[in-house]
């Protein structure tokens, strides 16, 4: 049946349908205004001339372009258009042709249009919706959908769409108790969150889908502990950016992840400060093939730059970066370089060809316990690797310069956070002598970027355990991905020069229980099926990461999740001294000597080597 209604819609058939229905639409007209002698008033020519203007504005209208299984507001709107333009069409034609002829049979006949022409096509769709709608309450898999918004709408109207997928909404929750007892789509609000357990148990729920795109990391930790229930599935619906693009579709609801409890609200961007400085502008990206360096690749592209120039040393990472840009923005010219910061030839011959305007440099060594070993890397690259863009940068007259920065600069006890902080030492001091603006953005652990916590996790889980941690204590602070590219990218557009950036990064989070979560989301139960083992701290490693040395202060800038922090002034004399040293020092692999010369270097620095014979 379903089938036979859809073929309804295609073009030859529903032209001719319509050109009946507007020639019926006539016959009513005459009907209505003359009554019995309508015939002593009607000719077949006024069949014929409608047919004819009906036939050419039909066709070349693109009505039939429209899939009416969609049908809404906007298809009434062009069938209003297009009703309005064959009735005008019609009149003119009497005018020109001097025909004695009522004015009101065209006006009723045009009514008649509008509920003939766009009756037949809602009629269509409604019927279609209901016969779908009887084969999804067929279904085996019964679905509680949590939260009665636009989301759940979407949901509900892709699951009637696809009754092949074998899934019913049993109804909805929300918090929200003016939506309780009302109904989306004939599926009904059943109560609020707490509900959730009881309803399972009622209603035989074998799937929980959280359909809540901006809701805030603790209510969907909460759903979840509420939902999780033997046989049970919790899924949840793509962020919200995803849905006001148009992108949603149920291939992209998926499992419940360590990120989703970690959520905090949408990042509030100033698109218009953004803008300025991205349009029409070439952007270089070091270490654009990075997670931090792809995300922000991501996201710049969004405000439509002239160039974008991916510079990595990995060329598999920078190929599929280059591959999933040129898809989604084909009129953006997206440059992959393959080189490495250490190689200022490179980056010069570079700079010369592009003459890029703004330089996000995300490129760096950030795994600590592997710098505690190698020292020599983490200053080749993390120093002298960055010290080479920056001068780069200034000699080229790029107009930002934005460093991508980590908390562990702030008091560092590794070699991994002394680099850091030297390397935003050297903004700093190349600013003070620059027309390019140099600025540093500081911010905590990334979650699922490479090399941190969850993808180790994830793996020992996989091996059935234990997870290990290194102390019941140890906390960090974390965002995602696009959350910290967002803001390094608003941060560019605040600088003047000089600052360093501070992301508000919330509440520290324990990394234990994090486990604890990971190991949850698995479908596992901690000291039965897995266990958690404390391993000790990691040379290098501190219990507490910090976003601000003790006596510093924040200022609050436009946005409310940066900050800037106040630091002393660097003498770039003293600093290149001491740079020069370190050049030295590395040349001979003294690990030791290095330690000690970043220690005079970055005063703040205070080495924990402690368990250097523990292998990372």
């Amino acid at each position: 049946m379903i089938d036979f209604l859809l073929k309804l819609y295609k073009k030859p058939r529903l032209i001719f349908i319509d050109l009946l229905l507007i020639n019926l639409a006539l016959i009513f007209g005459f009907i209505l205004r003359f009554d019995g002698s309508w015939l002593s008033h009607f000719s077949y020519s006024y069949s014929i001339i409608l047919s004819i203007i009906g036939l050419t504005i039909l066709y070349f209208s693109g009505l039939y372009k429209k899939m009416w299984r969609y049908a809404s507001i906007n298809e009434l709107k062009s069938i209003i258009k297009i009703v309005t333009l064959i009735n005008l069409s019609f009149t003119l034609y009497i005018f020109l042709a001097q025909i004695s002829f009522s004015r009101s049979v065209v006006i009723i006949s045009g009514v008649l249009d509008l509920l003939f022409l766009g009756g037949l096509r809602f009629i269509l769709r409604l019927t279609k919706d209901y016969l779908e709608y009887e084969r999804c309450n067929d279904a085996g898999i019964k679905v509680l959908i949590v939260g009665a918004g636009d989301a759940a709408e979407i949901l509900i109207r892709e699951m009637y769409k696809h009754p092949e997928l074998g899934k019913e909404v049993i109804g909805l929750v929300d918090d929200d108790s003016e939506k309780i007892g009302l109904e989306i789509h004939g599926k009904r609000v059943l109560g609020d969150r707490h509900d959730i357990p009881d309803i399972i148990a009622k209603r035989d729920v074998s799937e929980v889908i959280i359909a809540i795109p901006s809701t805030s990391g603790e209510a969907i930790k909460n759903i979840y502990d509420l939902s999780n229930q033997t046989g049970v599935e919790i899924k949840i619906v793509p962020g919200l950016d995803e849905i006001i693009n148009g992108g949603f579709n149920l291939n992209q609801i998926r499992e419940v992840k360590v990120e989703d409890l970690l959520k905090r609200d949408q990042v509030d961007l100033n698109t218009e400060g953004i803008s300025s400085y991205l349009q029409a502008k070439t952007v270089l990206v070091t270490g654009g093939g990075g997670s931090i360096g792809a995300e922000l690749c991501r996201q710049i592209i969004r405000f439509n730059p002239e160039q974008l120039i991916i510079f990595d040393i990995s060329e598999n990472n920078t190929y599929f970066i280059e591959l999933e840009l040129k898809d989604d923005y084909n009129n953006i010219e997206v440059i992959p370089v393959i080189g490495s910061i250490r190689d200022k030839q490179k980056l010069r011959q570079t700079f010369a060809e592009y003459q890029p305007d703004v330089v996000f440099h995300a490129a760096a060594h950030k795994h600590v316990p592997l710098m505690e070993y190698n020292p020599e890397e983490a200053i080749k690259n993390n120093v002298l690797g960055t010290k080479n863009v920056a001068e780069t940068a200034d000699e080229f007259n790029v107009e930002r310069f934005v460093l991508v920065s980590t908390d562990k600069a702030v008091n560092p006890t590794n070699v991994m956070g002394a680099t850091k902080r030297t390397a935003e030492m050297i903004a700093q001091a190349i600013n003070n002598k620059s027309k390019t603006k140099f600025m540093a953005v500081r911010f905590g652990n990334v979650l699922g970027s490479k090399g941190s916590v969850i993808p180790l996790f994830k793996r020992q889980i996989a091996q059935g355990g234990p997870v290990t941690v290194t102390h019941k204590e140890v906390e960090r602070y974390f965002m995602t991905i696009p959350e910290a590219a967002q803001l390094v990218i608003q941060a560019g557009s605040l600088g003047q020069g000089g600052e360093v950036f501070v992301l508000d990064m919330g509440e520290a989070v324990k990394i234990i229980d994090l486990a604890k979560d990971l190991i949850k989301l698995s479908g596992l139960e901690l000291g039965e099926d897995i266990d958690i083992e404390v391993i000790g701290l990691r040379p290098g490693e501190k219990l507490y990461e910090e976003l601000l040395y003790d006596g510093e202060d924040s200022i609050a800038t436009d946005h409310e999740r940066i900050f800037i922090t106040n630091l002393e002034s660097v003498n770039q004399k003293v600093l290149y001294d001491d740079i020069n040293k370190l050049e030295r020092l590395i040349k001979i692999s003294d690990s030791s000597a290095i330690v000690n010369a970043l220690v005079n270097l970055v005063g703040t620095y205070e080495p924990n080597r402690d368990n250097m014979e523990r292998i990372s």
